[in-house]
């Protein structure tokens, strides 16, 4: 056989196995498509060394990267089981059930499998073995053959994209914007008005509030969760005198509090992007603890997404005075958008997300640390990781020309629970010089500074550094974001021109 055929019919065979693995997850779990386990397998296994390249290389694109790769991967063996099967069908076949099979284990290992799960991928591996046979005995050498062939070969790549996209269809079938739209939030408690002077965003720093749709979003999920308000329920157990079983609209009988927060994500790198501010609404979290009874020892709420993810967040920030955590439903006015947790995510303020800000939230265990190791913990980033004192240059932008002279800097600084004392700049490593900072709108969220500076022609670095009300002062000791959080100075390199 030729190897342009034996390619196509290993291309095609792959397809069509995918195809039919997504189509019959839409039925029973959009969660088992093979494909999905695998790439949800492939980011548990990753190293977090990769997993930080990703995330600061492609940012929110980091997994339409990994599916693309994955892709990339499947196709090429697509191809050499073609290749390796021009005298015989039986490598191919081979090698289709081995790919079936590692779809299988990969369904079988993630947290959400259910009976049916295995549904999905053995239908991938059925069809894959299948199609590559029967292509390859529609291949012969004679022209009316070779017509039949690819007409063969075109009507399962058709089939394979129709069921690709009912697949699709059918896993989106729940109407969750439905759901949203008819959610309306009425806090009693609404979030102070944010006052113009709170931002610099007209010499360049962020506007105070992040839009929803800017907010950044740092996660494992491949596919977003689509669960319904209506069907929301959340299990609150564990080391806890009354175990409670809680609706979206138990929330909504709940006191609903409007409060403004930072929430900042400990995959930033010092100046990183992955910081963002909103008007979150929902209720109190530590009153919900204390509805449920806390028993003695209980010292981490291990909180579970509906995809499997967990998160474990240090009892004794939750139930501090003035700790703000709450359980969120709403972002700036409107329900939780779907990619922000929809129906339910967690908020505590002054932890990074990765131990405070579970999304599409359905399971809370007052547990304990020795008990129970979270999705990180297991991979050996910090078990409390508190937010650091930080600050970051947004004005000028890295190797910007900007006119010499009189010139503002500008940026933002964060010290959740404690709150900014002062920024201070300084240029080419002379003296420090403090920056005027915007109006506090609380110790939660961040603050914004600026300083003008007088420049002269040429290339120049710029630095900052933020103190906290306690008097600690953000270190220009580097290190990265494993396992608790970056630390260092924020700089940029920038040229003055003559204007």
């Amino acid at each position: 056989m030729k190897a342009t055929r034996s390619i196509l019919i290993g291309l095609v065979s792959v397809a069509a196995a995918l195809a039919a693995g997504h189509l019959v997850a839409g039925l029973v779990s959009p969660l088992a498509s093979p494909f999905l386990a695998v790439g949800n397998t492939a980011i548990d296994l990753t190293p977090h060394q990769l997993k930080d390249f990703a995330v600061r290389t492609f940012g929110e694109n980091d997994k339409l990267v990994l599916l693309g790769g994955m892709a990339v991967v499947l196709a090429a063996l697509g191809v050499v089981a073609g290749l390796v099967s021009r005298r015989s069908p039986w490598p191919g076949m081979a090698l289709a059930g081995a790919l079936g099979l590692l779809g299988a284990a990969a369904v079988l290992t993630r947290p959400t499998t259910t009976a049916w799960s295995v549904v999905a991928p053995l239908a991938s591996l059925v069809v894959g073995v299948l199609v590559f046979r029967w292509l390859w005995s529609q291949a012969p050498a004679e022209v009316p053959g070779r017509r039949r062939f690819l007409l063969s070969t075109a009507a399962i790549a058709a089939g394979a994209g129709v069921a690709a996209v009912g697949g699709q269809l059918l896993a989106g079938r729940v109407d969750v914007e439905a759901s949203r739209r008819g959610i309306t939030l009425r806090p009693r408690v609404k979030a102070p008005e944010i006052p113009f002077s709170a931002d610099f965003s007209r010499e360049g720093t962020p506007p105070f509030l992040t839009p929803n749709d800017k907010f950044y979003r740092v996660d494992t999920a491949l596919s977003v969760p689509r669960l319904r308000a209506e069907d929301w329920r959340l299990r609150v157990h564990g080391m806890v005198d009354n175990e409670m079983v809680l609706t979206y609209d138990d929330l909504l009988r709940r006191p609903l509090e409007e409060k403004t927060i930072t929430l900042v994500c400990v995959s930033n790198e010092v100046g990183g992007p992955y910081i963002s501010t909103s008007n979150f609404i929902g209720v109190s979290l530590p009153d919900l603890l204390r509805d449920a009874g806390i028993r003695p020892g209980a010292d981490q709420l291990a909180t579970r997404s509906v995809d499997g993810w967990t998160c474990g967040t240090p009892v004794e920030s939750i139930m501090a005075p003035g700790s703000n955590a709450m359980l969120a439903i709403g972002m700036n006015g409107e329900p939780l958008p779907l990619e922000r947790g929809f129906p339910v995510r967690m908020v505590v303020p002054g932890l990074y997300g990765y131990v405070s800000a579970t999304k599409w939230l359905v399971d809370a265990e007052l547990t304990t640390f020795d008990a129970f190791d979270p999705y990180w913990a297991q991979r050996g980033w910090g078990k409390k990781a508190p937010v650091k004192v930080m600050s970051r240059i947004d004005r000028p932008k890295s190797f910007e020309r900007v006119p010499a002279g009189k010139f503002v800097v500008a940026g933002i600084a964060w010290a959740q629970h404690v709150g900014i004392d002062r920024v201070e700049v300084r240029v080419d490593g002379g003296p420090w010089q403090e920056a005027t900072l915007a109006t506090e709108v609380n110790i939660d969220t961040w603050r914004m500074w600026r300083i003008e500076l007088d420049l002269k022609e040429g290339n120049h670095t710029v630095e900052c550094r933020a103190t906290n009300r306690k008097g600690d002062t953000q270190t220009n000791e580097r290190a990265a974001p494993v396992p608790d959080g970056a630390t260092g100075w924020h700089s940029m390199v920038f040229t003055s021109v003559a204007g």
